[in-house]
């Protein structure tokens, strides 16, 4: 076995209406099984909801942006640059000021 393909593992993953055989990184599998999970859930909510009132394509476009959305706004929550910018201006103060 090629030492890249050690910590490679087959899976088979339920998403939606489909399945799906992939190759994946084994300390990953987790995050796979809980993506395929959410992409399920997210799609039977929308497919209750609007069923014979839009296309399948439409409900997994909406389920789709709102899984993106929810991934923008977590992203957004946790950027750390505006706290960053205030450390560093807050260091170079302080630094400024021990020099004096």
């Amino acid at each position: 076995m090629a030492e890249g393909n050690r910590d490679k593992l087959h899976i088979r993953l339920h998403v939606y209406d489909t399945d799906l055989n992939i190759t994946i990184q084994r300390d990953e599998e987790v995050y796979y099984r809980n993506a395929a999970k959410l992409i399920t859930d997210t799609v039977n909510t929308y497919a209750s909801l609007f069923k014979g009132k839009r296309t399948d394509k439409d409900i997994l476009y909406m389920a789709l942006i709102h899984i993106a959305l929810r991934y923008e706004k977590e992203s957004n929550r946790n950027d750390t640059a505006p706290y960053s910018d205030i450390l560093n201006k807050l260091t170079s103060e302080i630094e400024d000021a021990l020099k004096n």
